[in-house]
């Protein structure tokens, strides 16, 4: 209160001054510039006198404001001395509403390398060090003046030449409708059957290398199967409305495209250049004009460049070191059909095979695939989306290779639609065509058809039925995650103990 006080007598002195000061000035006669001094003078004074008013007011503002921030403050303390609890649930309660679980999710990664490291010690102890970089070497090839492999990827230009030959003379109308149809039908028959009777019959050609020969067969299949379909509907597009198509449809507007690309209507994109630009992009969906990146980023490319050496080196010494070894002691069980040495080994295989499936997949489908786009400066980069939060089967086929289900829906699934089928028809023919590719590209390569890979993909419908039906949330995930974990070790068993039984059990007899 005393500051207060001093500065409530301070404004009084003031005024007084001023008042006196006002009353002098007005009894006294002045000339004009001294009244406008005077004047001023004033004014300022008042002036003054407000802001140490408001001053003031801010001061006291102040002190009552901390007052009761020190009462409130002393009233806090003895409530929570005198009371310490309150409804609230549990955390793991689902009621409670929390999700932070980060830390238990990094405890589970830690505890994960622990124990695969402990399994790779002990890898190491009992069998020595497996990994052999030469050896690969054998697996492409029995004999180093033949590559028979080699000479089928070659041979593949002469069925893309003959689509885009076939093309060029439907657009300019040498051939009808019905004889490029039977053309392009042949071409693809020929596409699939010839490769696989050259690997049934070359004994020189080795089961990695036929697999991987077919591998790219049925791409370009895909790929050129899309070809023919996009150009189809270009022709028939511009058969009904030329100036409409040439505006909006085969030369889409100029926001899809950077750094002012071409832009190619029909037929200007029958070229080898646009062929071949298609044949390597990282897609199996044909179209006129592809969205573009605006540059090759060098950085980009060398991090992805790096990432392939890397994982498909890493992928071979996994195979070699802990897989090879697995499977060679699975055979005995499986001879003997010892149920419960068999599970044992089912599940021993399924830890690596899982982790090599990961790996294959970040390898494949994002640092190849994203290489080849930025070489290719390829705009549409979502090769995958968020499979591994997959609640359902449905889901996950849908969203672990967006390529494949891009082109099952665009040139399989939606015409099924469009002639009349029901939609339950149509998934279970899509699961027909993607088992018999899955069949085709194991059993040919091996010499062998057990029909596993089939009767594998043909089981996803009635499991994505009942995991739909049934299972919701946290469970249809998990449910997803163990049909990928025991599944595939499972196919591979099977397949890897016929084999043994078909080449080295007779070899021996």
């Amino acid at each position: 209160m005393g500051d207060s006080d001093t500065v409530g007598s301070v404004v009084t002195r003031r005024r007084r001054a001023t008042l006196a000061a006002g009353r002098g000035a007005s009894l006294q006669p002045m000339n004009g510039r001294s009244a406008a001094v005077c004047q001023s003078s004033v004014t300022a004074d008042i002036s003054a006198n407000n802001g140490l008013e408001k001053k003031r007011d801010r001061s006291l503002e102040t002190v009552r404001s901390k007052s009761k921030t020190e009462k409130k403050k002393r009233r806090g303390d003895i409530s929570e001395r005198l009371s310490c609890h309150k409804t609230q649930e549990s955390l793991l309660s689902s009621a409670s509403g929390y999700n932070n679980y980060r830390g238990i999710l990094n405890w589970c990664v830690v505890m994960l390398v622990l124990n695969n490291a402990r399994l790779f010690l002990e890898n190491l102890l009992r069998y020595g060090v497996l990994v052999d970089p030469i050896q690969v070497i054998s697996l492409f090839l029995h004999d180093p003046y033949s590559w028979p492999a080699a000479c089928l990827l070659i041979v593949s230009n002469v069925f893309i030449l003959v689509a885009l030959y076939t093309e060029r003379q439907l657009s300019k109308g040498s051939f009808s409708e019905p004889v490029g149809f039977l053309v392009h039908c042949i071409n693809m028959a020929i596409m699939l059957t010839f490769p696989a009777a050259v690997v049934l019959l070359v004994p020189s050609v080795t089961p990695v290398g036929g697999a991987f020969v077919l591998g790219i067969y049925t791409i370009l299949f895909l790929k050129l199967y899309s070809y023919k379909d996009v150009n189809m509907w270009c022709r028939e597009l511009s058969s009904v409305k030329a100036k409409k198509l040439a505006r909006s449809l085969s030369c889409p507007s100029a926001q899809h495209f950077n750094g002012g690309d071409r832009k190619v209507c029909y037929p200007g994109n029958l070229t080898i250049r646009d062929m071949y630009y298609f044949v390597f992009a990282p897609t199996l969906c044909y179209e006129l004009n592809f969205p573009r990146s605006p540059k090759i980023r060098t950085s980009f490319l060398l991090r992805r460049l790096f990432e392939m050496l890397f994982f498909i080196q890493l992928l071979v010494g996994l195979t070699q070191q802990w897989m090879i070894p697995i499977i060679q002691s699975s055979m005995k069980p499986l001879e003997d059909m010892d149920l419960s040495r068999m599970t044992e080994r089912l599940l021993r295989l399924a830890v690596p095979n899982h982790l090599l499936w990961l790996i294959f997949f970040y390898w494949f489908f994002h640092s190849s695939m994203n290489f080849t786009a930025e070489l290719l400066r390829f705009g549409d980069r979502q090769f995958y989306k968020d499979w591994w939060n997959s609640e359902t089967v449905t889901y996950f086929w849908q969203n672990w290779n967006i390529p494949v289900h891009k082109w099952c829906l665009r040139h399989f699934y939606k015409p099924l639609l469009r002639r009349g089928f029901s939609k339950i028809v149509s998934q279970s023919a899509v699961f027909f065509l993607s088992a018999f590719f899955h069949e085709y590209l194991v059993s040919v390569p091996l010499r062998m058809f057990r029909l596993w890979a089939f009767m594998g993909m043909m089981a996803q419908l009635p499991l994505a039925w009942f995991v739909g039906r049934f299972l919701r949330g946290n469970y249809g995930n998990a449910a997803v995650w163990m049909s990928l974990i025991i599944g595939q070790p499972f196919a591979v068993l099977m397949y890897v103990h016929d084999y043994y039984v078909l080449h080295y059990r007779q070899e021996a007899d």
